[in-house]
């Protein structure tokens, strides 16, 4: 079974401006780390905070974390020297493995990045992924992730950004999040009919890490990959959360390993103690299984 599928169970923001927090980093339990330049630094801390970072990616030990540096937004003037200084680091060998872009509203804006990465020389290596946090972008999201059918565009993962949805549409941030539940589905449907991957928001009270377990829980009902973070607290329970149990595993293994009994080579539809099965469901254990072994394979 291969293991080539990459967990993106826990991704934590980490600001970029705090050399202790990129030192700590690397000893984290987390699948992913996003390095903020954006919402964590200050505008005049800029330049120093993406300097900082560089050399911080550049000094390496972040192991098999996948590391993201979340740049200033298209429109902002930090933008082009944020791209255009990972760009070259991911060149060097020296860079983060994506970009995440802020408040992306459009398939074109994806194109326009893509295209300027081609530019900058950055190797195909270098992903991107983007923020889906405005009314529009969540109209659009079917267009968004779409774009990932382009090459052009590197688009690997959408992450929601539910604070800034519900500070631009006044929906509240429940237990539960029904004002939200039609939005945060259609983001995963998008992602899954562009074959990419969705990631859902932050919880904000880092202390109350029932009700935290709780939403990872139903995230992952929902869907979604995994979740982001702002606390190193929530990470084993959401690694947690998002883990195919043990139990699953097992009887994704004995599925599997029924429809590869030579007798039922020709068949759709298999039963097994009472219940019917239809090759779909293997195909749904095979990435279970997938899922499980790459987990594995990272301790």
């Amino acid at each position: 079974m291969s293991t080539s599928v990459r967990p993106r169970r826990s991704v934590l923001y980490m600001p970029g401006a705090n050399a202790r927090a990129l030192e700590k980093a690397r000893s984290l339990p987390a699948d992913g780390l996003i390095i903020d330049l954006e919402d964590a630094v200050a505008p005049d801390a800029k330049a120093a905070a993406r300097q900082q970072v560089a050399e911080a990616l550049a000094a390496g030990g972040y192991g098999l974390r996948e590391v993201v540096v979340r740049v200033n937004g298209f429109d902002t003037p930090w933008f082009e020297a944020d791209l255009a200084c990972f760009a070259a680091a991911a060149a060097a060998g020296a860079g983060p493995d994506a970009v995440l872009i802020p408040k992306i509203a459009s398939a074109e804006t994806l194109r326009a990045i893509g295209t300027r990465l081609d530019e900058l020389g950055a190797p195909g290596s270098l992903r991107v992924w983007a923020m889906i946090e405005t009314p529009q972008a969540v109209l659009d999201v079917a267009a968004i992730a779409a774009a990932a059918r382009d090459p052009v565009t590197r688009l690997a993962v959408l992450a929601l950004g539910t604070n800034d949805l519900s500070k631009e549409t006044g929906a509240r941030i429940v237990p539960g999040r029904a004002p939200m539940q039609a939005w945060l589905s259609l983001c995963v449907l998008a992602a899954r009919a562009a074959r990419i991957e969705v990631l859902d928001g932050v919880w904000n009270d880092f202390r109350d890490l029932d009700g935290f377990s709780r939403e990872c829980t139903e995230a992952a009902e929902m869907g979604f990959d995994g979740k982001t973070l702002i606390h190193p607290t929530q990470l084993e329970p959401c690694n947690a959360a998002f883990t195919p149990p043990t139990h699953e595993v097992a009887a994704a293994r004995a599925l599997i390993a029924a429809f590869d009994l030579p007798e039922h080579a020709d068949k759709g539809v298999i039963q097994i103690d009472g219940r019917m099965y239809e090759r779909m469901h293997a195909d749904i254990a095979r990435k279970t299984v997938a899922l499980a072994e790459a987990i594995a394979a990272r301790h």
